[in-house]
Protein backbone atom coordinates (compact mmCIF):
# COMPACT_ATOMS: atom_id res chain seq x y z
CA UNK A 1 0.00 0.00 0.00
CA UNK A 2 1.26 3.35 -0.88
CA UNK A 3 2.19 6.07 1.38
CA UNK A 4 -0.99 8.31 -0.04
CA UNK A 5 -3.54 5.74 0.63
CA UNK A 6 -2.33 5.15 3.70
CA UNK A 7 -2.37 8.77 4.82
CA UNK A 8 -5.99 9.34 2.87
CA UNK A 9 -7.30 5.60 5.16
CA UNK A 10 -5.40 7.24 8.85
CA UNK A 11 -7.80 10.27 7.60
CA UNK A 12 -10.75 8.72 6.74
CA UNK A 13 -10.38 6.68 9.70
CA UNK A 14 -9.63 9.27 12.23
CA UNK A 15 -12.41 11.42 10.66
CA UNK A 16 -14.72 8.81 11.39
CA UNK A 17 -13.75 7.56 14.71
CA UNK A 18 -14.13 11.67 15.58
CA UNK A 19 -17.93 11.80 14.08
CA UNK A 20 -19.37 8.29 16.06
CA UNK A 21 -17.77 9.01 19.24
CA UNK A 22 -19.01 13.09 19.38
CA UNK A 23 -22.58 11.63 18.08
CA UNK A 24 -22.38 8.81 20.92
CA UNK A 25 -21.19 10.52 23.32
CA UNK A 26 -24.21 13.28 22.92
CA UNK A 27 -27.20 11.19 22.37
CA UNK A 28 -26.76 8.90 25.03
CA UNK A 29 -26.32 12.11 27.38
CA UNK A 30 -29.28 13.20 26.41
CA UNK A 31 -31.38 9.44 26.94
CA UNK A 32 -29.82 9.61 30.09
CA UNK A 33 -30.71 13.15 30.98
CA UNK A 34 -34.57 12.09 29.73
CA UNK A 35 -34.94 9.92 32.31
CA UNK A 36 -32.77 11.19 35.54
CA UNK A 37 -31.54 14.16 35.47
CA UNK A 38 -28.61 14.61 37.68
CA UNK A 39 -25.93 16.36 35.75
CA UNK A 40 -23.11 16.57 37.47
CA UNK A 41 -23.35 13.15 38.76
CA UNK A 42 -22.84 12.26 35.65
CA UNK A 43 -20.40 14.38 34.68
CA UNK A 44 -18.78 13.11 37.38
CA UNK A 45 -18.95 9.47 37.00
CA UNK A 46 -17.65 10.21 33.32
CA UNK A 47 -14.13 11.73 34.08
CA UNK A 48 -14.09 8.96 36.85
CA UNK A 49 -14.10 6.03 34.13
CA UNK A 50 -11.95 8.13 31.73
CA UNK A 51 -9.41 8.02 34.90
CA UNK A 52 -9.53 4.75 35.31
CA UNK A 53 -9.24 3.94 31.62
CA UNK A 54 -6.11 5.91 31.46
CA UNK A 55 -4.78 3.70 34.38
CA UNK A 56 -5.47 0.56 32.86
CA UNK A 57 -3.55 2.01 29.21
CA UNK A 58 -0.63 2.98 31.42
CA UNK A 59 -0.77 -0.75 33.06
CA UNK A 60 -0.63 -2.46 30.00
CA UNK A 61 2.20 0.13 28.66
CA UNK A 62 0.05 1.66 25.86
CA UNK A 63 0.68 5.14 27.50
CA UNK A 64 2.81 6.69 30.04
CA UNK A 65 0.80 8.80 33.16
CA UNK A 66 2.45 11.48 34.88
CA UNK A 67 3.42 11.51 38.13
CA UNK A 68 1.11 14.37 39.96
CA UNK A 69 2.63 17.43 40.85
CA UNK A 70 1.23 19.66 42.82
CA UNK A 71 3.08 23.17 41.06
CA UNK A 72 1.22 21.76 37.79
CA UNK A 73 -1.94 21.33 39.52
CA UNK A 74 -1.80 25.03 40.80
CA UNK A 75 -0.48 26.30 37.14
CA UNK A 76 -3.28 24.01 35.53
CA UNK A 77 -5.99 25.55 37.93
CA UNK A 78 -7.94 28.19 35.35
CA UNK A 79 -7.86 24.89 32.91
CA UNK A 80 -9.62 23.02 35.21
CA UNK A 81 -12.30 26.10 35.82
CA UNK A 82 -12.76 26.50 32.85
CA UNK A 83 -13.95 22.40 31.71
CA UNK A 84 -15.99 22.49 34.84
CA UNK A 85 -17.91 25.11 33.92
CA UNK A 86 -17.71 24.05 30.40
CA UNK A 87 -18.80 20.64 31.00
CA UNK A 88 -21.61 21.80 33.15
CA UNK A 89 -22.75 24.12 30.89
CA UNK A 90 -22.83 21.81 27.85
CA UNK A 91 -24.43 19.11 30.39
CA UNK A 92 -27.15 21.44 31.67
CA UNK A 93 -27.85 23.18 28.14
CA UNK A 94 -28.27 19.37 26.09
CA UNK A 95 -31.13 18.42 29.44
CA UNK A 96 -32.97 21.50 28.36
CA UNK A 97 -33.20 21.55 24.56
CA UNK A 98 -33.75 18.91 21.85
CA UNK A 99 -30.60 16.73 20.60
CA UNK A 100 -31.25 18.91 17.02
CA UNK A 101 -31.95 22.17 18.56
CA UNK A 102 -28.19 21.72 20.62
CA UNK A 103 -26.56 22.86 17.58
CA UNK A 104 -28.23 25.95 17.49
CA UNK A 105 -27.66 26.77 21.11
CA UNK A 106 -23.95 26.41 21.29
CA UNK A 107 -23.63 28.05 18.12
CA UNK A 108 -21.48 31.14 19.18
CA UNK A 109 -18.32 29.46 20.29
CA UNK A 110 -17.08 30.54 16.60
CA UNK A 111 -17.47 34.41 17.33
CA UNK A 112 -16.86 34.22 20.78
CA UNK A 113 -13.07 32.53 20.25
CA UNK A 114 -12.55 35.29 17.21
CA UNK A 115 -13.01 38.05 20.11
CA UNK A 116 -11.35 36.28 22.72
CA UNK A 117 -8.23 35.62 20.36
CA UNK A 118 -8.35 39.16 20.07
CA UNK A 119 -8.66 40.35 24.14
CA UNK A 120 -6.80 37.75 25.52
CA UNK A 121 -4.23 37.42 22.53
CA UNK A 122 -4.20 40.33 20.55
CA UNK A 123 -5.18 38.26 17.50
CA UNK A 124 -6.35 40.75 15.22
CA UNK A 125 -9.27 39.20 12.28
CA UNK A 126 -9.57 39.90 9.24
CA UNK A 127 -13.33 41.25 7.22
CA UNK A 128 -13.75 37.85 5.92
CA UNK A 129 -13.03 36.65 8.72
CA UNK A 130 -15.83 38.94 10.81
CA UNK A 131 -18.57 38.21 8.08
CA UNK A 132 -17.88 34.66 8.79
CA UNK A 133 -18.74 35.00 12.35
CA UNK A 134 -21.61 37.30 11.35
CA UNK A 135 -23.31 34.60 9.40
CA UNK A 136 -22.74 31.85 12.31
CA UNK A 137 -24.45 34.69 14.71
CA UNK A 138 -27.47 35.33 12.15
CA UNK A 139 -27.73 31.87 12.07
CA UNK A 140 -28.09 31.77 15.88
CA UNK A 141 -30.38 34.44 15.90
CA UNK A 142 -32.67 32.85 12.90
CA UNK A 143 -32.57 29.70 14.92
CA UNK A 144 -34.04 31.31 18.38
CA UNK A 145 -36.28 33.27 17.23
CA UNK A 146 -37.91 30.33 15.53
CA UNK A 147 -38.20 28.33 18.76
CA UNK A 148 -38.84 31.23 21.13
CA UNK A 149 -42.02 29.79 21.82
CA UNK A 150 -41.55 25.95 21.86
CA UNK A 151 -37.93 26.21 23.32
CA UNK A 152 -36.52 26.46 26.77
CA UNK A 153 -34.80 29.65 27.76
CA UNK A 154 -32.93 28.48 30.23
CA UNK A 155 -31.85 25.96 27.65
CA UNK A 156 -30.43 28.86 25.53
CA UNK A 157 -28.57 30.86 28.13
CA UNK A 158 -26.52 27.90 29.17
CA UNK A 159 -25.81 27.71 25.52
CA UNK A 160 -24.36 30.43 25.51
CA UNK A 161 -22.36 30.48 28.64
CA UNK A 162 -21.14 27.11 26.95
CA UNK A 163 -20.52 28.53 23.66
CA UNK A 164 -18.39 31.34 25.76
CA UNK A 165 -16.59 28.72 28.51
CA UNK A 166 -15.91 26.45 25.41
CA UNK A 167 -13.89 29.73 23.39
CA UNK A 168 -12.14 30.83 26.57
CA UNK A 169 -10.93 26.37 26.51
CA UNK A 170 -9.68 26.95 23.61
CA UNK A 171 -6.85 29.78 24.33
CA UNK A 172 -6.44 28.46 27.73
CA UNK A 173 -4.97 25.13 26.92
CA UNK A 174 -2.59 26.56 25.03
CA UNK A 175 -0.88 28.44 27.81
CA UNK A 176 -1.61 24.70 29.82
CA UNK A 177 0.30 23.41 27.23
CA UNK A 178 2.95 25.19 28.59
CA UNK A 179 2.53 23.48 32.15
CA UNK A 180 3.26 20.06 30.68
CA UNK A 181 5.76 20.90 28.51
CA UNK A 182 3.47 20.05 25.60
CA UNK A 183 2.57 16.86 26.04
CA UNK A 184 -1.33 16.95 25.55
CA UNK A 185 -2.19 13.12 27.09
CA UNK A 186 -0.10 14.74 30.36
CA UNK A 187 -2.79 17.19 29.88
CA UNK A 188 -5.52 14.99 29.16
CA UNK A 189 -4.43 13.26 32.41
CA UNK A 190 -4.82 15.96 34.71
CA UNK A 191 -7.58 17.16 33.26
CA UNK A 192 -9.75 14.24 33.96
CA UNK A 193 -8.15 13.65 37.69
CA UNK A 194 -8.70 17.14 38.41
CA UNK A 195 -12.22 17.22 37.31
CA UNK A 196 -12.86 14.26 39.20
CA UNK A 197 -11.95 16.22 42.08
CA UNK A 198 -13.74 19.47 41.64
CA UNK A 199 -17.04 17.83 40.61
CA UNK A 200 -17.37 15.66 43.84
CA UNK A 201 -18.62 18.87 45.64
CA UNK A 202 -20.52 20.11 43.75
CA UNK A 203 -22.75 17.43 44.10
CA UNK A 204 -23.54 17.49 47.15
CA UNK A 205 -23.55 21.41 46.42
CA UNK A 206 -26.87 21.03 44.27
CA UNK A 207 -28.43 17.46 46.26
CA UNK A 208 -27.89 14.94 43.82
CA UNK A 209 -26.26 13.22 46.21
CA UNK A 210 -29.89 11.79 48.12
CA UNK A 211 -31.39 11.29 44.77
CA UNK A 212 -28.58 9.52 43.71
CA UNK A 213 -29.33 7.09 46.64
CA UNK A 214 -33.40 6.71 46.00
CA UNK A 215 -32.41 5.30 42.25
CA UNK A 216 -30.14 2.57 43.66
CA UNK A 217 -33.13 1.56 45.99
CA UNK A 218 -34.48 -1.86 44.78
CA UNK A 219 -38.45 -1.91 44.60
CA UNK A 220 -40.02 -3.47 47.41
CA UNK A 221 -42.47 -5.46 45.43
CA UNK A 222 -40.37 -6.57 42.18
CA UNK A 223 -36.45 -6.47 44.02
CA UNK A 224 -35.24 -5.09 40.92
CA UNK A 225 -33.47 -1.65 39.97
CA UNK A 226 -36.14 0.80 38.78
CA UNK A 227 -35.46 1.38 34.60
CA UNK A 228 -34.36 5.33 35.63
CA UNK A 229 -31.41 3.43 37.88
CA UNK A 230 -30.36 0.77 34.85
CA UNK A 231 -30.34 3.79 32.20
CA UNK A 232 -28.38 5.62 34.47
CA UNK A 233 -25.65 2.86 35.26
CA UNK A 234 -25.67 1.37 31.08
CA UNK A 235 -25.93 5.52 30.27
CA UNK A 236 -22.10 6.68 32.39
CA UNK A 237 -20.50 3.31 31.20
CA UNK A 238 -20.92 4.36 27.58
CA UNK A 239 -20.23 7.60 28.07
CA UNK A 240 -17.59 7.35 30.60
CA UNK A 241 -15.99 4.78 27.99
CA UNK A 242 -16.39 7.16 25.12
CA UNK A 243 -15.43 10.17 26.87
CA UNK A 244 -12.02 8.49 27.34
CA UNK A 245 -12.16 7.82 23.64
CA UNK A 246 -13.48 11.24 22.43
CA UNK A 247 -10.00 12.71 24.11
CA UNK A 248 -7.56 10.96 22.01
CA UNK A 249 -10.45 10.96 18.81
CA UNK A 250 -10.12 15.09 18.80
CA UNK A 251 -6.50 15.00 19.18
CA UNK A 252 -6.18 12.13 16.35
CA UNK A 253 -8.25 14.09 14.27
CA UNK A 254 -6.40 17.58 14.56
CA UNK A 255 -2.76 15.53 14.08
CA UNK A 256 -3.77 14.02 10.64
CA UNK A 257 -6.81 16.16 9.14
CA UNK A 258 -6.25 19.89 8.20
CA UNK A 259 -8.57 22.33 9.73
CA UNK A 260 -10.52 22.55 6.94
CA UNK A 261 -11.06 18.78 6.86
CA UNK A 262 -12.00 18.92 10.77
CA UNK A 263 -14.40 21.65 10.43
CA UNK A 264 -16.11 19.92 7.27
CA UNK A 265 -16.58 17.05 9.56
CA UNK A 266 -18.09 18.96 12.42
CA UNK A 267 -19.91 20.02 9.53
CA UNK A 268 -21.68 16.39 8.75
CA UNK A 269 -21.59 15.96 12.44
CA UNK A 270 -23.93 19.04 12.81
CA UNK A 271 -26.38 17.80 9.97
CA UNK A 272 -26.27 14.30 11.50
CA UNK A 273 -27.02 15.05 14.69
CA UNK A 274 -29.86 16.70 13.46
CA UNK A 275 -31.36 14.25 11.46
CA UNK A 276 -31.07 11.49 14.56
CA UNK A 277 -32.09 13.85 16.99
CA UNK A 278 -35.60 14.25 14.95
CA UNK A 279 -35.56 10.47 13.85
CA UNK A 280 -34.59 9.09 18.03
CA UNK A 281 -36.42 11.50 20.40
CA UNK A 282 -38.64 13.11 18.12
CA UNK A 283 -37.53 16.25 17.62
CA UNK A 284 -39.71 18.63 15.70
CA UNK A 285 -37.66 20.41 12.57
CA UNK A 286 -39.10 23.53 11.92
CA UNK A 287 -38.49 25.83 8.87
CA UNK A 288 -36.12 28.27 11.50
CA UNK A 289 -34.34 25.80 13.15
CA UNK A 290 -33.38 23.97 9.39
CA UNK A 291 -32.28 27.77 8.64
CA UNK A 292 -31.00 28.76 11.33
CA UNK A 293 -28.05 24.99 11.52
CA UNK A 294 -27.87 25.79 7.93
CA UNK A 295 -26.21 29.58 8.43
CA UNK A 296 -24.31 28.09 11.41
CA UNK A 297 -22.67 25.35 9.48
CA UNK A 298 -22.33 27.57 6.50
CA UNK A 299 -20.65 30.11 8.50
CA UNK A 300 -18.64 27.55 10.16
CA UNK A 301 -17.17 26.54 6.79
CA UNK A 302 -16.29 29.88 5.27
CA UNK A 303 -14.58 30.98 8.53
CA UNK A 304 -12.40 27.94 8.23
CA UNK A 305 -11.59 28.34 4.29
CA UNK A 306 -10.86 31.92 4.79
CA UNK A 307 -8.95 30.50 7.68
CA UNK A 308 -6.84 27.95 5.67
CA UNK A 309 -6.29 30.60 3.15
CA UNK A 310 -4.43 33.34 5.15
CA UNK A 311 -2.45 30.83 7.16
CA UNK A 312 -1.22 29.50 3.53
CA UNK A 313 -0.11 33.07 2.08
CA UNK A 314 1.26 34.49 5.77
CA UNK A 315 3.54 31.11 5.73
CA UNK A 316 4.63 31.85 2.39
CA UNK A 317 5.36 35.30 2.96
CA UNK A 318 8.87 35.33 4.56
CA UNK A 319 10.67 32.83 7.21
CA UNK A 320 10.06 35.74 9.56
CA UNK A 321 6.25 35.76 8.71
CA UNK A 322 6.76 31.72 9.09
CA UNK A 323 7.79 32.31 12.51
CA UNK A 324 4.82 35.00 13.74
CA UNK A 325 2.54 32.70 12.28
CA UNK A 326 3.85 29.81 14.69
CA UNK A 327 3.75 32.16 17.65
CA UNK A 328 0.00 32.91 16.86
CA UNK A 329 -0.44 29.84 17.02
CA UNK A 330 1.01 29.20 20.15
CA UNK A 331 -0.53 32.66 21.44
CA UNK A 332 2.72 34.38 22.05
CA UNK A 333 3.56 38.20 21.95
CA UNK A 334 4.13 39.02 18.13
CA UNK A 335 5.84 42.41 18.86
CA UNK A 336 9.23 41.46 18.71
CA UNK A 337 8.83 39.75 15.70
CA UNK A 338 7.05 42.84 13.90
CA UNK A 339 10.25 44.62 15.03
CA UNK A 340 12.61 42.15 13.69
CA UNK A 341 10.64 42.30 10.18
CA UNK A 342 11.07 46.30 10.00
CA UNK A 343 14.74 46.09 10.66
CA UNK A 344 15.38 43.32 8.39
CA UNK A 345 13.20 45.30 5.39
CA UNK A 346 15.14 48.97 6.05
CA UNK A 347 18.68 46.65 5.82
CA UNK A 348 17.70 45.03 2.43
CA UNK A 349 16.71 48.36 1.03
Amino acid sequence: MGKNETSRGMVIFSVSFYIVTALIMVFVNKWVLNKVSLPFTLLWFQVIVAVILLHLTNLFGILQLPIIEKQKCIGLLPLILINILGLSFNTICLQYVDASFYQVARALVLPFTVIFSYIFLNQKSSYKILLSCLIVCVGFFVGVSSERLTISIIGIIFGVCSSISTALHAIVIKKSLNVVKGNTMDLVYYNNFLSAIAFLPLIFLFGEQNQLLELFIKNTTTKQYSIEAKTFFIGILITGFFGFLINIAGFLQIKVTSPVTHMISSAFRGVVQTILGYLLFSDILTTGRVGGIFLILFGSCVYTWFKDQESKQFQNTSKFDKKVYDKLERGDSLDDDYDKIEIVEENEK
